[in-house]
């Protein structure tokens, strides 16, 4: 039996370990202080690089110690508990951790890139109110490895290793990961960090910081920190220019108001015109959709460098939202386009399959006919273009 399909409690995977982590298996499975950097690097390689399955294959480590590691660990992935595939190429994997927990994470393939969209928790602690993860509860955070493991098991589905086992970074499927999956990263954020730190190690997986974007909903304290932590690119679910409103939107403002939470922004490190911070907004109908809104916005986010993406509200069973309408999307646009700011609309991707953006949950639920109409809509009016 492959040696990734074996389940045995009694061993852990060195999968998704991070350099730390590994070093210390290493340590325990009796590699001495003077080879420890050494071998490390070599196992490092052959889990990030080339995505190794088996043992045999890492020619350069001897026998005796593959044997020794075979004993006591395994190369096994996550198990994918249920794939889904969208008509538009997106794919959504339900996760199957060793605890039994569910998460869910999606990979959506675009012209000359393809983004990996991961999840820090299982469930989460936010209870945003247009966000079908809100949902669920929290159940716990995820682990390092587990957070890394969603990259590689993905890896592994699309054969994205390269040829000969190599590394393939000029002909990459799994191009860009955005932490915007389930849960709320900056509450898991030790974790996250150097999950973060992994994926963009140069001897590994080897994804660029500035491919990697972090989505938080505003735990202020910890933004400027996950900054100096990883380097990446810094996402905000904004959503409201209210703190009224956001307090019903996105319920964590009551504790970190929009004021507070942009001077954590000011404090990103790096901040620049060439490190803009993206603001995303999901455009509800009657809601936050307003030319005012779109004004304000505008007015707020003076002196950030920044991107506003805009986000057409992803229905699902029991939201208590709608999408806004197609011409009211693009007149907010245009305000915000003259304000000097780039208001890209996020085109939908994966709702036939419940893998939009806000449509996450680990439990599988069927895309409603009112996102059906929707989806058709905006189709339509995109095509007028």
């Amino acid at each position: 039996m492959d040696e990734t399909q074996t389940q045995s409690p009694l061993k852990t995977s060195l999968v998704g370990l991070s350099r730390e982590q590994l070093r210390a298996a290493l340590a325990q499975a009796g590699v001495g202080e003077k080879q420890l950097r050494m071998r490390t690097n070599q196992l490092w390689s052959w889990l990030y690089a080339r995505g190794a399955t088996k043992w045999e294959t890492m020619t350069d480590v001897s026998k005796d110690l593959r044997a020794t590691l075979s004993e006591l660990y395994t190369l096994e992935r996550l198990e994918v508990a249920d794939a889904q595939f969208s008509d538009d190429g997106t794919r959504k994997y339900l996760f199957r951790m060793t605890d039994g927990q569910l998460v869910e994470t999606v990979y959506i393939p675009e012209v000359g890139r393809g983004t990996l969209c991961v999840s820090s928790q299982v469930g989460c602690t936010l209870t945003c109110r247009f966000c079908h993860t809100g949902t669920q509860k929290l159940v716990r955070n995820l682990t390092i490895a587990e957070i890394v493991g969603q990259m590689v098991a993905v890896r592994d589905d699309l054969q994205d290793w390269g040829e000969d086992g190599l590394s393939n970074s000029g002909r990459r499927k799994i191009t860009n990961v955005v932490m915007m999956g389930m849960g709320e990263p900056l509450y898991n954020s030790d974790n996250v960090g150097e999950a973060l730190n992994v994926m963009s190690d140069g001897e590994g997986l080897s994804l660029s910081r500035r491919r990697i974007t972090l989505s938080t909903s505003g735990v202020a304290p910890e933004i400027p920190l996950m900054g100096e932590k990883t380097g990446v690119m810094l996402a905000i679910s904004l959503h409201a220019v209210r703190d009224d409103l956001r307090n019903e939107l996105v319920p964590l403002n009551k504790k970190y108001p929009i004021e507070t939470l942009l001077e954590a922004c000011r404090n990103w490190p790096g901040l620049s015109n060439a490190k803009r911070i993206t603001f995303e907004y999901v455009m509800l109908k009657g809601v936050n959709d307003t030319d005012a809104d779109a004004r304000d916005l505008v007015r707020m986010l003076a002196g950030i460098p920044a991107k506003i993406n805009l986000i057409p509200f992803n229905p699902w069973p029991g939201a208590p939202y709608e999408c806004s309408e197609w011409e009211r999307i693009e007149a907010f646009a245009e305000i915000v386009n003259r304000a000097g700011y780039a208001s890209p609309v996020r085109s939908p991707r994966g709702r036939d399959i419940m893998a939009a953006c806000g449509q996450l949950k680990s439990s599988s639920v069927k895309e409603t006919a009112a996102s059906k109409k929707i989806a058709e809509l905006q189709a339509r009016n995109l095509g007028r273009g």
